[in-house]
């Protein structure tokens, strides 16, 4: 079943807010078998609202509304839904009476903009809103639905969880349970990650779909599939998933929200192993997603930051011939950097990284966006030369899981059991 989200107000098309809710009604109303169609944002205007309501309803049964519920003069959402369904605000007394009890728990003074809140439209059906003083208003036009609730974030969850999600669910003429399931890819590009993985979407059933989600730091491959079997759709979706890593196994690194640092994280925790970072061009980067993943602390033992040359040489022993013959971005300066780390910190492993990250300091012989990387073992180390663009922000992202991933591959080529163990949990 389709539906739509319409969210009202002036700062959102003025950009001064992001609009968060519609993603996270999205997301709930999919995981329950509707659909969204399309989601439009609206200034607060009575005959805006009232326009986007009769175009949401030429197209949809099921609208859900958000924000202009407030006590302020600016939100004219209420009156508006009581004009487009013919009725008139009366005090609901339910309301007025939550509203009284919050605002003596506060010690703060019943105001008149506060008590007429709980003037609402007659002919709608008040839902409760514990968390605030706006409730939220579900109206009926025939076959047609729309939901009205405040655009405060934590106030409209909690009323989507306890009474919108359980009454869709139970009145929505749902023909279609839907399931996801998105793999996270690195080191392909789209077009290339498509033809590797022709024959596998061919093979598809005809209930599951792919979308591809490309962007700088990971390729997404979004399983979707349709049915009203439940248990057949997680069994049919999870052999897919699993069929795709069989193809990709090198590039695919996660599973839903997962990043790279959490990845490497969880191949550090099922290895017992360490690690350390002397980051260049990436300025730290690497040691900030790393240490962003709680627990981090078992495995990540610290950094330098050797930006300077004299850095390198004084701290991770660089030998200054090498930076004088091959330059500080160098195949020989990185990985002397990687092994300067291990010594330092006593890891397992270590990354080095030396770019020129932009958008000044390139040449002819090496432009802006050249990074060289280096991941070092206790007995070996592996480089790698990288040519990214020319955004100074994008090449310190794009080098900073570049050299993540190329961890990855090393901590399974040095334990020939962990890839398998590790995507055997991954849908744990």
């Amino acid at each position: 079943m389709n539906a739509e989200i319409v969210t009202i107000g002036d700062e959102i098309l003025i950009g001064q807010i992001v609009d968060t809710n519609s993603a996270w009604i999205a997301q709930e109303l999919n995981s329950i078998g509707f659909e969204v169609s399309r989601i439009t944002s609206i200034s607060d205007s009575g005959n805006e609202i009232k326009s986007a309501i009769d175009e949401s309803f030429s197209r949809v049964d099921v609208v859900l509304m958000t924000g202009g519920l407030g006590p302020t003069s600016d939100d004219i959402t209420k009156p508006a839904l009581a004009s487009y369904f013919g009725t008139t605000l009366t005090l609901h007394k339910p309301t007025l009476e939550h509203i009284a009890t919050l605002f003596e728990q506060r010690g703060l003074p019943l105001t008149d903009s506060n008590r007429a809140q709980a003037l609402l439209p007659t002919t709608c059906k008040v839902i409760p809103n514990i968390q605030g003083t706006a409730p939220g208003m579900m109206f009926h036009s025939g076959n047609k639905v729309l939901i009205s609730m405040p655009g405060v974030p934590f106030e409209m969850k909690e009323i989507m969880q306890s009474h919108i999600l359980p009454w869709l669910k139970h009145h929505g003429k749902m023909f279609d349970i839907i399931r996801h399931k998105t793999i996270h890819t690195f080191g392909l590009p789209e077009s290339f990650l498509s033809e590797k993985l022709t024959s596998w979407e061919r093979a598809l059933p005809s209930h599951i779909k792919v979308a591809y989600l490309p962007s700088p730091t990971a390729i997404r491959l979004r399983l979707t599939a349709r049915g009203r079997n439940l248990d057949m759709l997680e069994t049919s979706i999870k052999k897919a998933a699993y069929e795709l890593i069989a193809e990709i196994p090198n590039e695919a690194f996660g599973y839903n929200n997962t990043s790279m640092a959490e990845v490497v994280g969880q191949l550090h925790t099922l290895t017992n192993t360490s690690v350390c970072t002397a980051e260049s061009c990436t300025g730290g980067t690497i040691a900030q997603m790393l240490t962003a993943i709680p627990g981090s602390s078992r495995y990540f033992m610290g950094s330098v930051v050797a930006y300077a040359n004299s850095v390198k040489e004084g701290v991770l022993n660089v030998n200054p011939s090498e930076i004088e013959f091959s330059g500080a971005v160098s195949k020989e300066v990185v990985e002397s950097m990687a092994k300067g780390a291990l010594r330092i910190f006593g890891t397992d492993y270590a990354i080095a990284t030396s770019g020129i990250a932009g958008p000044g300091g390139g040449s002819h012989e090496k432009p802006v966006g050249t990074v060289w990387i280096a991941v070092a073992a206790r007995d070996r180390v592996v480089s790698q030369l990288f040519r990214f663009g020319t955004d100074r922000e994008k090449n310190i992202i794009r080098s900073s899981v570049s050299a993540l991933n190329m961890l990855r591959l090393l901590l399974f080529e040095e334990n020939p059991s962990l890839r398998e163990t590790f995507f055997s949990k991954m849908f744990d």
